[in-house]
C-alpha cells in the first residue's frame, strides 16, 4: 500500500525558529497517523528569480509546462506533485511572505496558461488533489497581522496553483519576544490537530489566536 506523503515547504530563514518548530509538530502528528513526511527549506535550494519570459505559460494543456531556467525548482515541483498533502510556512517580513517564499511562489506561474495578448492568466487545472496546512507567524498579534497583510492569501493562492485545498491555518502572533522563542502550548496543540487532519480529513479549521 502506498504511503500517504506529507511535504512541508519552509520559507523561513531561521531553522529551529517558530515556523520550523510549528511545522515539526504538524509533521510529527501526521507521522503518528502513518504518513511519510519530508521537510524542505527553500534557503537550501537553488531557486532563481522568474524573469517573466512567459515561455512556460505559452503551452496549452492541463499539466504545468517546463521552465527554461535550470535550477532546483523542477525537482521541487515533482516532489510537490508526488505528495498527498502539503504544509506551506512563512513568517511575515514587511507585511508579506519572505523573499525566498515569494521567489518560489512567482515560479509557480508555470501552472497557468497566459499567452501573449491576454490580460490575465488562467489556472491550467483547478482540480484539488491534495490538502494543505498554512503556517505563518508575526511579531504583531495574530489578529492584527492577518487583517493588515496578504500573507495568508498568498500562501493559499500558492497552494491552489499546485492543486491543493487549504484545510487549516496556523497563525502564530507575538512571535518575536525571544531569539529562540517556543511556539507555546496552544499553538503546539493546534499544530498537532492540523497534522492529524491532513491525514484524516474532517473539514476546515482556522487558527485565530492573539495569544499562543
Amino acid at each position: 500500500m502506498k504511503a500517504f506523503k506529507v511535504l512541508a515547504i519552509v520559507g523561513s530563514y531561521r531553522k529551529d525558529g517558530v515556523i520550523d518548530r510549528a511545522i515539526d509538530e504538524i509533521l510529527a502528528s501526521a507521522a503518528e497517523e502513518g504518513a511519510e513526511t519530508e521537510k524542505i527549506f527553500l534557503i537550501d535550494k537553488h531557486i532563481e528569480f522568474c524573469t517573466n519570459c512567459r515561455t512556460c505559460v505559452e503551452e496549452k494543456g492541463l499539466r504545468r509546462s517546463t521552465c527554461i531556467i535550470d535550477d532546483d525548482m523542477s525537482d521541487l515541483l515533482e516532489k510537490i506533485e508526488g505528495a498527498d498533502a502539503l504544509v506551506l510556512g512563512s513568517p511575515m517580513n514587511f507585511g508579506t511572505v519572505t523573499a525566498v517564499m515569494k521567489r518560489f511562489i512567482e515560479r509557480l506561474v508555470c501552472y497557468a496558461y497566459w499567452p501573449w495578448g491576454t490580460h490575465i492568466p488562467k489556472v491550467r487545472n483547478r482540480e484539488k488533489k491534495r490538502r494543505t496546512v498554512i503556517v505563518a507567524s508575526s511579531a504583531a498579534p495574530s489578529l492584527i497581522a492577518r487583517l493588515s497583510s496578504r500573507l495568508v492569501k498568498l500562501l493559499k493562492d500558492a497552494s491552489g496553483l499546485v492543486g491543493a485545498d487549504p484545510t487549516g491555518v496556523l497563525f502564530i502572533g507575538c512571535a518575536a519576544g525571544e531569539k529562540h522563542q517556543d511556539i507555546g502550548d496552544r499553538a503546539r496543540k493546534k499544530a498537532r490537530r492540523l497534522g492529524k487532519r491532513l491525514v484524516i480529513h474532517n473539514g476546515p479549521a482556522t487558527w485565530h489566536p492573539c495569544r499562543n
